[in-house]
């Protein structure tokens, strides 16, 4: 890794919601165990008036989406109105023709969709406007269905909770799990929340029954080196395995042994960032087994290998 600290712009629209405002810069905030460094700006340096009775001073001006490596544009009130002025839409282009990536938090895709970067694209929203995007913007694939989009080069969330979980997830991919982990508890935030897991939209299911399938998932987070099947989570929720399957995917995104694995790959991850354990030790200690299937997982999930993740995030990558 470059020893440059990576440079992060949060852009503030009128409107500006203070939640997604404060998350990107709080949880890129320079630290020893975060090598970033946040300006926060909007269209011009000065005062924004924001939503919900609050305004910001801004120190940067559009300047900073040329410095940038990441662009955060967090959600703004009256998003369906009106677009972002013309200097900000370019300003945003000529970032993204750089290099930068940019990642909206909830209604701040607006103003992402506003580029045309999003055509043809899949990104999502609050769920109370992901009707009024997809009209507004019909070349982008709009789900409605998830915390967060993940394109590459541009990023988009659901409401204001899911930015955090959106910054995890760059965090994860910048710097490793384990770092992502630590800023979580840092943040008293959940760390395993997948883009695919399910936005909470008003419906008709019978609230105690959620927060007992939360309980299970995170009992099983704890016991990821045992035998974990359909059938001893479900007993664990107390309902049929059938109920069981049919509610985890529509809370998470995922059947239940897909999520399983996925947890068990990252803590394999962290093991492999944080340990020296040989990678036979690792699969059995999460509950792969041996070698080869944690490899073989591993390949199909991420990407890569054990040993070359190692090196990319282990302390002595450099």
């Amino acid at each position: 890794m470059s020893d440059r600290l990576n440079r992060v712009a949060v852009l503030v629209l009128e409107g500006a919601k203070p939640l997604d405002v404060g998350i990107p810069a709080q949880v890129f905030t320079t630290r020893a165990s975060m090598p970033y460094e946040v300006r926060v700006c909007g269209a011009a340096p000065g005062l924004v008036t924001g939503g919900d009775g609050l305004s910001y001073h801004v120190a940067h001006g559009l300047e900073a989406l040329g410095w940038a490596d990441i662009v955060f544009l967090p959600g703004y009130r009256h998003p369906d109105r009106d677009d972002p002025p013309p200097a900000v839409v370019e300003a945003l282009l000529a970032a993204h023709a750089r290099g930068a990536r940019l990642a909206a938090i909830s209604t701040g895709a607006f103003a992402l969709a506003a580029t045309g970067l999003l055509d043809g694209k899949r990104a999502t929203t609050h769920w109370h406007y992901t009707r009024a995007l997809a009209q507004r913007h019909p070349r982008i694939r709009v789900d409605e269905n998830v915390l967060f989009v993940d394109e590459g080069d541009v990023l988009t969330s659901a409401g204001a909770a899911s930015g955090i979980d959106l910054c995890l997830h760059i965090l994860r991919g910048d710097l490793g799990i384990a770092a992502a982990n630590h800023a979580a508890r840092r943040l008293v935030a959940a760390p395993y929340r997948s883009g695919g897991q399910a936005q909470y939209v008003p419906r008709s299911v019978p609230e105690p029954l959620g927060e007992r399938f939360a309980a299970v998932r995170e009992w099983a987070l704890h016991r990821l080196g045992d035998p974990l099947t359909l059938e001893v989570l479900s007993r664990r929720a107390a309902v049929s395995p059938r109920t069981f399957s049919r509610r985890f995917v529509e809370d998470t995104g995922y059947t239940p042994m897909q999520w399983v694995m996925r947890a068990r790959i990252d803590v394999a991850r962290e093991l492999l960032e944080r340990s020296e354990l040989s990678v036979e030790q690792i699969a059995a200690d999460v509950g792969l087994g041996t070698g080869a299937n944690l490899r073989l997982h591993f390949q199909r999930i991420l990407g890569t290998t054990p040993s070359e993740y190692r090196r990319t995030f282990s302390g002595d990558a450099g």
